[in-house]
């Protein structure tokens, strides 16, 4: 047996969208069960996100800390964000994180990994970048608002991430995923064997 997701969908009976907001909503979908029962399913609506675990020649992480409001946490994180236009090149994204967060560029970029964050409630999609051959980027910094205005950066080595992670110290999904794919990547010794950045995409297509 081949352990691998495979694409699958159910009849919808209904669905209705009980709830819009500025960038995600909530579905409501009435699906057909396997015994022919219909079962309500609710679940947010999301335009998917890229995400950026920055490495230094250091051997460091790129890192930012940014409050969350729905955990109440101050969380530490790698850059991210959402795909805000439908089709957008996710790596145009991810390099457009990176500079606005972090005000880096980098030379070398690969997929590290995809994952859906949350699959029984979200349809989140995100593609994790690894980015390497870092600089500071040219021109002036990106204006943050909102929770990102008293954002915090580090460069923390990879070693103290994975401590962190196991403690129970770090949560952020990226982040945990990122840096343990990196490890494992290594340990595998495929790190030059990661996808390239402009790898094919099933659950957000893109145009290259």
């Amino acid at each position: 047996m081949t352990i691998k997701d495979t694409p699958e969908e159910w009849e919808i009976r209904a669905t209705r969208t009980p709830f819009t907001g500025a960038k995600t909503s909530v579905r409501t979908d009435e699906v057909v069960m396997p015994d022919g029962s219909v079962a309500t399913r609710d679940y947010q609506v999301h335009p998917g996100s890229v995400a950026v675990l920055a490495l230094d020649e250091d051997d460091r992480v790129l890192l930012i800390n940014q409050y969350r409001h729905p955990v109440r946490h101050k969380l530490w994180e790698i850059p991210a964000g959402l795909l805000d236009v439908p089709g957008e090149n996710p790596l145009h994204a991810a390099q457009r994180e990176l500079y606005e967060e972090a005000h880096v560029k980098a030379e070398d970029w690969r997929v590290l990994t995809d994952l859906y964050t949350t699959p029984g409630g979200c349809d989140e999609a995100v593609r994790i970048f690894l980015a390497r051959g870092l600089s500071d980027a040219e021109g002036e910094r990106f204006a943050a608002e909102h929770e990102e205005t008293d954002m915090q950066h580090a460069r923390v080595p990879v070693g103290e991430l994975v401590r962190g992670i196991l403690a129970g110290e770090l949560h952020n999904t990226c982040l945990v995923t990122g840096v343990l794919s990196l490890v494992a990547a290594r340990q595998e010794g495929r790190l030059d064997a990661l996808r390239p950045a402009l790898a094919p995409w099933p659950a957000r297509p893109f145009e290259a």
